[in-house]
Formats: structure tokens, C-alpha cells, sequence
């Protein structure tokens, strides 16, 4: 499920706010089926020629990339699945690499907007990092390590962490894509919210990917697309499983030079020390069984009072 509406942050750095909250319901599944390139620019790579020089360079792109965005951690967490949690001080998170907010604080968490102040039951589980019954401490966030493998299999750090340029539609219909989309517009809007079913479908191919989104845009189609987007996704091609994963990605030009995944860039900031952004959610729905959603909620913040 995708909804669309108009939020003009086109002058801003991009400031995420996300309530992951896990519950029983009997919602109806929301699921946008796989396809041969994925919404994230997921496709084949062709086969190349080994050059000893360029692949020694790319390993050393790769390795500075991790360099940067793996943060020293106060503490580490070892998931079942394999992911490492790291809790990384708040203060050190890769949106603080932005010249901007360089040297700067994090701010407290925003109020949530008005009507919407009561918070449903969180389930105690709801990543299975936390099965283990470990926890970040206060002051930090929980970040999922990226591990080299995850750079290599795509191929390079900008095939990595961004999705490929694409003409962006807001129907059903693409080319080699597969939606259900449900969008809204309007006038003026402040945010968005939606309870996501989650699920673990299988795609056939480490190439394709599955998810379900609430995507919050402004602008046209064209070059000045500028998005929030956070749901859930399954992407062997990104993280090398077929576990459902909550993420993020945020645009400001039509994904050509902005934006990132999870955080794997400066961008997003993190307020949150239960959820880690791109980490698996667990439970999942079942056919003819409990079915369990994510609760997202995004929202344009002032700072200024007005």
C-alpha cells in the first residue's frame, strides 16, 4: 500500500519520525507483488571482464564507505538472523555527518500531531534483534552494521544505497513493475499515516524485491519529485535474505543525486532507540492465521512555532 500526498520540504533536510508498533488485528494484507526490476533499482548485474586495478579501487571505495556510515558503538547486539546491532551515541549518527548538522545535538522527539497523542499496545518483540532480550541504552540508536558483502553484491556504493533513476508513475501501470496503490490528493497536507500488514512472500529471483509502503511526495513527476517513503520490504538483492524489513528512503530530485536507504547516508534522523532502520520485524502474518502490522505515522515538523 502506497499513499501519496503534497508536503513541501523541498528546503529542508529530510527529518524522519517513525512509530513502529506491532499488534494483532484481522486487517486484509496489503502486498505489492515482485517484479523483474524492483522499485529500489534492484536488476542483474551483466557479466564483466576482471581487472585486478579497478576491482582493487572499488574495494577501497567500498571499504571507505563502510568507514564512514558504521559508527563505533557504545554496545553491540547479535541478532539471530545474523544482522549486528550497533548502538551508536545519537549524536553520532551518519545525519550528523551533514555539514549542517555537524557538531550539533539531537533534538528531543517531536509530540506526535494533535488526535493522534494515544499509542496502541507495542508488542514486546517486534525485531528479532530484540529476542535476545538485549536493548540499546539510553542516548543511543540501534544502527544495522553493513557488511561488505552487502556493498559487493551490489555492485558498487551508488547502486548500493540509492534506487536507479526511473520514470516514476503514480499508477498501477510501469514498466516491468507490479502495484496496488491507494493515493490521495489535495491542497495542502501535513503528513500521513497507515497500518501496514506484514508479511513474508517469496520472490523468486535475489534480483526482484516485494514491499509495502506509505509514500509521502511533493512536486510533480518529473525532476523536482521530492518523497518520504517507510513501510516494509523484501530484498534479497539488498540484504541478502528473505526476511520482511522495515525501511526508509528519501528523495528531494526524482532519486537522480539525493537520497539514500535506511541510513546508509545523512539524511534521516534517528530519535528512536527500540527500532533499527533496515533490521527484520518479526512476527509475520500467516495465511488463514494472526496477522500482525507496522503503524506508520509521518509528519511535517515546525520548528519555528508556526
Amino acid at each position: 500500500m502506497a499513499a501519496s500526498t503534497s508536503v513541501d520540504t523541498h528546503s529542508m533536510i529530510p527529518i524522519f519520525v517513525a512509530f513502529l508498533l506491532v499488534f494483532a488485528s484481522s486487517l486484509y494484507p496489503v502486498l505489492s507483488v515482485p517484479a523483474a526490476e524492483s522499485d529500489s533499482g534492484n536488476r542483474q548485474l551483466a557479466n564483466q571482464t576482471f581487472r585486478p586495478g579497478k576491482e582493487i579501487l572499488r574495494l577501497k571505495r567500498v571499504n571507505a564507505f563502510l568507514n564512514k556510515i558504521n559508527k563505533s558503538a557504545v554496545k553491540t547486539i547479535q541478532s539471530p538472523d545474523g544482522d549486528v546491532i550497533d548502538c551508536v551515541l545519537s549524536h553520532l549518527q551518519p545525519a550528523f555527518d551533514h555539514p549542517e548538522l555537524r557538531g550539533k545535538k539531537p533534538l528531543d522527539p517531536p509530540e506526535r500531531p494533535k488526535g493522534n497523542e494515544t499509542r496502541e499496545t507495542v508488542a514486546e518483540s517486534y525485531q528479532l534483534w530484540t529476542d535476545s532480550g538485549e536493548s540499546c541504552p539510553e542516548g543511543t540508536v540501534p544502527i544495522r552494521r553493513t557488511p561488505l558483502k552487502d556493498v559487493l553484491r551490489a555492485g558498487s556504493v551508488k547502486r548500493f544505497v540509492r534506487k536507479l533513476r526511473r520514470h516514476v508513475r503514480r499508477d498501477s501501470e510501469g514498466s516491468g513493475h507490479e502495484h496496488a496503490v491507494v493515493f490521495a490528493n489535495g491542497d495542502q497536507y501535513f503528513g500521513a499515516k497507515a497500518s501496514v500488514n506484514v508479511w513474508s512472500p517469496h520472490v523468486t529471483s535475489e534480483y526482484e524485491f516485494s514491499l509495502s509502503q506509505i509514500w509521502v511526495i511533493s512536486g510533480s513527476f518529473g525532476n523536482d519529485l521530492n518523497t518520504i517513503e517507510a513501510g516494509w520490504q523484501v530484498s534479497p538483492d539488498l540484504y541478502g535474505d528473505n526476511y520482511p524489513r522495515f525501511f526508509t528512503y528519501w528523495t528531494t530530485d526524482a532519486y537522480q543525486a539525493t537520497g539514500c536507504y535506511n541510513l546508509l547516508c545523512s539524511g534521516f534522523v534517528q530519535t528512536n532507540n527500540k527500532i533499527a532502520i533496515g533490521a527484520a520485524i518479526s512476527p509475520r502474518s500467516s495465511y488463514n492465521g494472526r496477522q500482525f502490522d507496522i503503524g506508520l505515522m509521518i509528519w511535517k515538523v515546525s520548528f519555528s512555532g508556526q
